[in-house]
């Protein structure tokens, strides 16, 4: 994991939620942290790990992840056991 990914990694954990983060830095932390990227139909992504699943929509036509994708990015590495 680079300095970048650290930093999203710990912008995720962050209270209050940060909505402005980019969704393509959460997608770069998954990858880091061994997700499997899977594309769907139109903007979904699938990320799997250890036989975990995730499906999530990629923003359009902004690229910030908004509070709700962040909240569920959070759910999503704590269900994969990724704890700051």
């Amino acid at each position: 994991m680079n300095s970048r990914q650290r930093k999203t990694f710990e912008a995720i954990w962050t209270d209050p939620v940060n909505g402005a983060l980019e969704w393509r830095r959460i997608e770069s932390l998954f990858e880091a942290l061994g997700c499997r990227v899977i594309e769907g139909p139109g903007s979904s992504v699938t990320f799997e790990k250890d036989g975990r699943r995730a499906t999530f929509h990629r923003p359009h036509p902004g690229q910030e992840a908004l509070r709700y994708r962040v909240r569920a990015a959070r759910e999503w590495l704590d269900r994969i056991g990724a704890r700051p």
